[in-house]
């Protein structure tokens, strides 16, 4: 056996130091104890339990719906975000805004229809998503509250599908969601505030754009994010996803 070289001083003072202990509070983990703790110790890693049930890990069995529903919601935040640089929420601009995305922007149409389809896609798979949940009797005890959250969620999904409608401002959006906010006037108690509300006014017009413009951007994405934060928090504390029934 050949010797062992000595640690090299510079590295075992970075090992020892109050930075590297931060940053690392486990050592290697080759056993069955220092790897739950790396994984509790880890904000990415504790998205998963340390052990996972055998149904769990099989694809038939949720077919990764709430995953692709997340990834989604990321897909639909980065080309959300790069056609926030090229949009301004102007009656007078939108349109052509649009247009200029389309024909004149580096990978404006492609990131545009990425956010379409993706946007489509996401109410199809958390729809899904539910229905598999109702049909394996996911919402049952001790799961009841992680399923109104989902729920809460369904209905966040299609109001931002709802209000992305309007941005582009061509006569089908406008008709759309003129149509849509009228059926507002029909709500029980509030029918005439809530429809003042959403449209700014009287009609749907530039503060009507610029509501939807911003409950699509900001405020329903942020409540999305949040509901999804406690729904992952719940399957930890609710055990894991459910078995089957």
């Amino acid at each position: 056996m050949t010797p062992q070289e000595p640690e090299n001083p510079v590295v075992r003072w970075v090992k020892e130091s109050q930075l590297w202990r931060s940053l690392f509070r486990q050592p290697y983990p080759n056993t069955s104890r220092t790897r739950a703790l790396a994984v509790m110790n880890n904000v990415f890693l504790h998205l998963h339990p340390v052990r996972v049930k055998r149904h769990a890990v099989r694809y038939t069995y949720t077919f990764c719906l709430g995953g692709i529903s997340f990834f989604l919601f990321l897909a639909l935040t980065v080309t959300g975000l790069y056609l926030m640089f090229f949009y301004v929420p102007s009656v007078t601009r939108a349109y052509q805004d649009i247009v200029a995305i389309d024909n004149s922007i580096a990978f404006g149409s492609l990131v545009r229809n990425m956010h379409r389809w993706a946007a489509h896609l996401m109410v199809l798979t958390v729809f899904l998503h539910m229905i598999r949940v109702f049909y394996h009797g996911a919402y049952k005890p001790p799961r009841e509250f992680n399923w109104v959250i989902g729920v809460l969620m369904l209905f966040c999904t299609l109001w931002l599908s709802f209000t992305g409608y309007l941005l582009p401002w061509d006569q089908i959006a406008f008709w759309a969601v003129t149509v849509g906010t009228q059926m507002a006037t029909y709500a029980p108690f509030l029918s005439r505030e809530s429809a003042l509300i959403l449209l700014g006014g009287i009609e749907v017009g530039q503060n009507t754009l610029l509501r939807f413009y911003v409950m699509h951007v900001i405020a329903f994405p942020l409540i999305i994010a949040i509901l999804m934060v406690v729904h992952f928090w719940r399957i930890r504390k609710d055990g894991g996803i459910s078995g089957p029934v």
